[in-house]
């Protein structure tokens, strides 16, 4: 008799081979076809709502791996937010205005764009938009993300569009808009403004230079020192800006130090002198007076090379890091070179155009670039007899976000909207502390920025963006912009579309009888600025949350990458403070940057990018889901080919087991074979206790968004308690066992339950495989949910006598590994094979004995030895004594019973049965109910 055709072996239709790349399309097939998102959107219509806002990507290109990380952990969240029964819907969006799509549409038009009108541009650059919705759209989707795809918000839509251009009308309304000629971000390349979301800091290599401004002599004079040989010396990266400077800034309360050498007497501050003195290669120098910063105020020092005077001042904002502790000054170049320079009443003035060139009427260097122009400021200080010292320097300096080129200070008329005015600021700055920081530092950042941030310049020059829908008098160029013409022109565009505004004159638009407020002039030129596309986005929370009615303002969470403390989070808390007076977002996620398995940053230069599709078609999206849950997200994650394939590793140990319970579930029928959890054996009731606390900390952690907690404990389940002990324990009583009989059907429901809650606890992250698997799941599948992603986290509860019978099995497991530790010893001692040639011999303290006697039946089982008994004392030489269990040893020896054909164990009742003789005598018996 062939006994293995006695054994109830497993049998699933669910493969061990994953075949993910395939197998998930045809599970995004079935969701496409069940209408997953709208079924669960039914079925959580009556519950508590949970509102994660997404932060719109931008339509441009194929999605990077960042696009996956940040989706993904939304897609965690809002399927775990579902899961516990929230309402959790999820509406993607897209940014779609901006320079880098305007970029693109050039390079492709070419020529022909000199030959189109604005509006024709305008509509290239939405076709182009469009289609990379629509391409990001399905690489989304195929990520395993589900959502409101068939109803994105956009921010080129008609209705976002209008509504954008109302929010800013609130401001001009509650006068927090103004224009002021005033030093931004500048792209020459671009020629436009840049928020400083949109500035970038780079390492860059500039000029450093020491030179002097002589002081007037009378102001020498009157501090005791020569008229005619007293210097102040400043030091500067940007040498192209001295030919803007008006003025020279001292700290007020600083020492300076007038230090002589040879013939000159140089200014520096005291802290700095000696390292000054010492880069000037000068060591014979005296200090002969020292004084305050304030001494110096409204004093006059000459321009090293221009025939003009610069106003001597102090503010605080100078400091002794670096350089000489005196600044050079130029309002129009400069943040805090504005600020002071409006203290003094300097003017804001700016030698340089658009294009980043000094100005036909700029002396010595109009014309040139004012990058180029470095070399030739430098040579014309050395011709002067100004130059001190000059030497390159490596250092982070500011570039444009897209195309790379490094930017300046440069002073232009642009639109403000002020952080002081209606107490923007302070309003903003209280708001933060009532938000949840997830990190916590994330916190002090942005209060940081916001803190210490200008006014925000929320113009641009370019032509793909929502207008600012000003006017300028022709007559005098005063600007007409209030909340009745904002109105106005809302309403018209809200009727004939935004692109109007490009083709018809300023009288379209204008209400009746509208007048200069300056001059009384009737006819006006329309603006020409579009919108900072920071504002665009920070407007979602009142287009997209606040008016769709499945979502609920504020939202609960928003969630983006680090850099958004100063992008997306920054501008959409100045929008919702300025027009509600109240924060969009109840709390802030932020997470790292992908990098390379070295932690370097990914670049295509450096060939170390790894796109999210080469991944799915390799490995499957359900691989790059595993690794986003595996890293924690707090900081940059690490993405190589070696940790996908160890996740790819890890992720068949969590299938197989998923495996193993099912096809071993394969005669079971939930619905008629069930045992109550009370009636099971006790290992079968200890594995669901330890389940439920597995449940407990994996939601706990999900509620915290520590979604590496989830992985590990879940990949650390599945190998350590199931694969390793629970599993390897109960295949004897599952493969030999009487096929309907109770024992057998208590380890199948334990199984059932397992899979079950596995497959809920792990849907947020492993969707694919646990959609695959829940339509594997025994019985009548009409009496479940359709898809698991319809389901509820399974029960964690457990109670105080359940933690007893826990703490007695763990020290089970404890006494189990010392023991399989002496069988693998006996195992290279050639005394045993397999563990079940074994018999062991235990001796014990008094408190692990009765834990153990309490299962003296059954012991062998649970050690998969063939005999397991315990002695009072071991007088045997050649005993296991374990070091990490007190007191126990353990005798190895080979089992000196036959082995039964059918169960592997050795016995000494093999033989006793006449019908079997070659099975052991519980395998006979379990025969006889077979038939």
């Amino acid at each position: 008799m062939d006994y293995k055709d006695t054994l109830n072996l497993p049998s699933t239709s669910f493969p061990m081979k994953a075949n993910l790349a395939l197998k998930e399309l045809e599970i995004q097939g079935r969701w496409d076809e069940m209408g997953l998102y709208e079924l669960i959107r039914e079925s959580r219509k009556d519950a508590e709502k949970f509102t994660l806002h997404d932060g719109p990507p931008y339509a441009n290109g194929h999605i990077h791996s960042g696009h996956a990380l940040n989706k993904i952990l939304k897609d965690i969240i809002v399927k775990v937010k579902t899961m516990e029964g929230f309402d959790a819907p999820y509406v993607p969006g897209w940014d779609c205005h901006g320079l880098p799509i305007e970029r693109e549409v050039d390079k492709k038009l070419g020529k022909a764009k000199l030959g189109m009108t604005k509006a024709e541009i305008r509509q290239n650059c939405r076709e182009y938009a469009g289609k990379f919705v629509e391409i990001q759209k399905d690489e989304f989707i195929r990520l395993g993300v589900l959502g409101d795809w068939e109803n994105p918000y956009l921010t080129m839509n008609h209705d976002y569009e209008i509504g954008t251009i109302r929010e800013f009308a609130k401001f001009v309304k509650n006068g927090g808009v103004y224009r002021g000629f005033k030093p931004v971000h500048w792209c020459s390349s671009c020629r436009t403004a840049l928020a400083e979301a949109e500035v970038e800091h780079a390492d860059h290599k500039s000029p450093s230079i020491f030179t002097k401004f002589k002081l007037s002599g009378k102001d020498a004079k009157s501090l005791g020192l020569p008229e005619n040989d007293t210097y102040l010396v400043i030091w500067t990266t940007t040498p192209w800006t001295l030919p803007a400077n008006l003025a020279v800034c001292l700290h007020p309360d600083f020492d300076y130090s007038a230090v002589k050498s040879g013939d000159e007497v140089l200014i520096l501050a005291t802290d700095l002198k000696e390292q000054c003195m010492k880069t000037f290669e000068r060591e014979d120098f005296e200090v002969i007076a020292s004084f305050s910063g304030t001494k110096f105020e409204n004093m006059t020092a000459r321009h090293p090379f221009l025939e003009q005077d610069s106003l001597v001042i102090v503010g605080d904002h100078v400091t002794l890091e670096q350089g000489t502790g005196l600044v050079h000054t130029a309002p129009g170049h400069g943040q805090e070179d504005y600020v002071i320079g409006q203290k003094y009443g300097l003017e804001v003035f700016n030698p340089v155009d658009s294009a980043g060139r000094f100005m036909a009427d700029t002396p010595h260097f109009a014309g040139k670039k004012v990058q180029d122009a470095n070399p030739d400021v430098i040579e014309l200080l050395r011709e002067k007899g100004a130059l001190l010292f000059t030497e390159k320097i490596s250092h982070s300096y500011p570039h444009c976000w897209r195309c790379r080129n490094p930017i300046i200070f440069r002073a232009t008329a642009q639109w403000f909207i002020s952080m002081e005015k209606n107490d923007l600021r302070i309003k903003s700055l209280e708001a933060i502390r009532n938000i949840k920081w997830t990190p916590a530092w994330g916190e002090e950042r942005i209060f940081g920025m916001i803190e210490n941030r200008p006014d925000w310049c929320v113009s641009r020059q370019r032509t793909w963006g929502v207008p600012i829908t000003s006017f300028h008098c022709k007559k005098c160029e005063e600007t007409l912009f209030n909340g009745e013409v904002a109105d106005h022109v809302a309403n018209v565009l809200e009727k004939e579309g935004l692109d109007v505004w490009f083709t018809k004159p300023a009288e379209n638009f204008l209400p009746d009888g509208a007048k200069c407020e300056k001059c009384g002039g009737a006819e006006f030129d329309k603006g020409r600025d579009i919108l900072d596309v920071w504002f665009d986005s920070g407007v979602s929370h009142a287009l997209v949350v606040d008016k769709r009615p499945n979502l609920s303002w504020p939202s609960d969470l928003y969630i983006e990458g680090s850099d958004q403390h100063r992008g997306w989070f920054h501008t959409s808390l100045l929008e919702a403070i300025g027009t509600c007076s109240k924060a969009p977002y109840k709390g802030a996620l932020t997470h790292g940057y992908v990098v390379d398995g070295k932690g370097k940053k990914m670049s295509k230069s450096q060939g170390n990018v790894i796109a999210p599709e080469t991944i799915i078609k390799r490995y499957g999206a359900e691989i790059v889901r595993l690794w986003v849950a595996s890293e924690d997200y707090r900081e940059d994650i690490r993405l190589s080919d070696e940790i996908l394939r160890r996740l790819t590793e890890a992720y068949r140990k969590i299938r197989n087991t998923i495996r193993f319970m099912l096809g071993n579930l394969s005669d079971f029928n939930p619905d008629t074979d069930l045992v109550p959890f009370e009636d099971r054996t006790e290992i079968d009731r200890v594995i669901i206790l330890k389940f439920r606390k597995l449940t407990k900390k994996v939601i706990e952690a999900l509620d915290r968004y520590d979604f590496h907690v989830f992985y590990h404990a879940m990949h650390n389940f599945c190998v350590v308690d199931l694969s390793a002990f629970y599993l390897d324990i109960i295949k004897d009583r599952i493969y030999t066992y009487p096929k309907t009989g109770e024992l057998r059907r208590s380890a199948q429901s334990t199984l059932y339950e397992l899979t079950n809650g596995m497959l809920r606890l792990m849907a947020p992250v492993l969707s694919f495989t646990a959609e695959e698997a829940w339509g594997n799941l025994p019985g009548d599948a009409a009496k479940r949910e359709k898809s698991v992603h319809l389901a509820t986290f399974p029960e964690s509860d457990i109670g105080a006598s359940d933690e007893k019978l826990l703490s007695d099995w763990d020290r089970i497991v404890e006494i189990r590994d010392e023991v399989n530790r002496a069988l693998e010893l006996a195992r290279q001692k050639k005394i045993v094979g397999h563990s079940l040639d074994a018999e062991v011999e235990l001796t014990l303290f008094q408190a692990d004995r009765k834990i153990l006697e309490k299962h003296i039946d059954g012991l062998q089982y649970l050690f998969i030895v063939s005999k397991m008994t315990i002695a009072d004392e071991q007088t045997a030489e050649d005993v296991f004594k374990s070091e990490t269990v007190p007191g126990l040893t353990a005798l190895v020896t080979r089992s000196t019973g036959e082995k039964c054909e059918r169960c592997w164990n050795y016995s000494h009742t093999v033989g006793t049965n006449t019908d079997h003789p070659q099975v052991c005598e519980r395998c006979a018996g379990n025969l006889a109910a077979f038939k």
